[in-house]
């Protein structure tokens, strides 16, 4: 279903491109696209469906935050075969594996993410078991063998006819068509570029992390600044706490779904998170400073043998 969303934007970007374009519209694509788009990314199908790094006050409030932008991404596509990430990183079997190449990445919910057709009723609640918090309801065993799935097709297409008329009537009486032609080609480009993330995230398959900003050396992710700053995808620190709401751990590091969940917290849509910057400072940050630092004057002669 996430191809059959990217290929229903084509019109619209068409539009976008040879009817509707301004450098204002180009500004308000790119807004929408590389920094809403990606924000909503992070918040919604990384840190909550995916880690359950917070907990909504309600499901009003988690219906809300699903719904804060054009739907793209199916969540249990993401949600499974990024567990199946992180138990296997960078190693056979990591649906985003880098060293498989560009496009094993790219088409990966194509190639090997797609749920199995053979699950055992077993392994099958137990998908349902990682999708429960989620709020989507997933088929029966029964449902599953006959469509092949965990969402019911016809769930699926009403909740995205209804996620995409909502939003193309809001921008519409934002900035009419123009406005709403623009606004989703963006979210289908997005759709398209954030599979290039976990090829770049992982060094294109090499090592190429850096002493003192990449902390974990479990596998060849690494902390990239323009995914950080627009959608708070520090992506080695998120790979050495992955169930923190929060990714962006040094000053510099801007984390803009953060901002979201700590500001839904105070207003009391959130009602809990977890959040492993002490953590971070504690057992990673602090000490390698202190393995860097040298040592003063007086300390080399406080340490001199007697």
């Amino acid at each position: 279903m996430s191809w059959a969303k990217v290929a229903a934007m084509v019109p619209f970007l068409y539009l976008f491109i040879f009817e509707f374009f301004s450098f204002g519209m180009l500004a308000a694509a790119f807004v929408y696209s590389m920094i809403i788009m990606g924000t909503h990314g992070t918040i919604w199908h990384h840190r909550y469906c995916t880690h359950g790094a917070y907990k909504f006050q309600n499901k009003f409030w988690r219906f809300f935050t699903q719904n804060l932008t054009i739907s793209m991404i199916p969540e249990e596509i993401y949600v499974v075969s990024h567990h199946v990430h992180h138990a296997k990183s960078d190693k056979p079997g990591d649906p985003y594996n880098a060293q498989a190449g560009f496009l094993y990445c790219f088409l990966a919910d194509v190639n090997h993410q797609p749920i199995a057709h053979d699950l055992s009723e077993g392994d099958y609640n137990r998908v349902k078991l990682l999708m429960k918090h989620t709020g989507i309801k997933g088929n029966t065993y029964a449902q599953y063998l006959k469509w092949g799935s965990f969402l019911n097709p016809a769930r699926g297409v009403v909740s995205w006819m209804l996620n995409w008329s909502f939003w193309y009537l809001a921008f519409f009486l934002l900035g009419g068509h123009a406005l709403a032609c623009t606004l989703f080609g963006a979210a289908g480009f997005w759709a398209v570029g954030v599979r290039t993330f976990n090829y770049e995230g992982h060094g294109k398959g090499k090592n190429v992390q850096r002493e003192g900003v990449d902390f974990n050396t479990t596998d060849n992710s690494v902390n990239q600044v323009w995914p950080g700053i627009v959608a708070g995808e520090w992506h080695n620190n998120h790979h050495l706490f992955p169930k923190s709401a929060r990714s962006g751990f040094k000053p510099y590091q801007v984390d803009l779904a953060w901002y979201y969940i700590w500001f839904m917290h105070k207003i009391g849509a959130v009602k809990s998170y977890k959040d492993f910057k002490r953590q971070f400072y504690q057992q990673y940050h602090t000490p390698y400073l202190r393995g860097l630092r040298k040592p003063s004057s007086e300390e080399r002669s406080y340490h001199q043998p007697v």
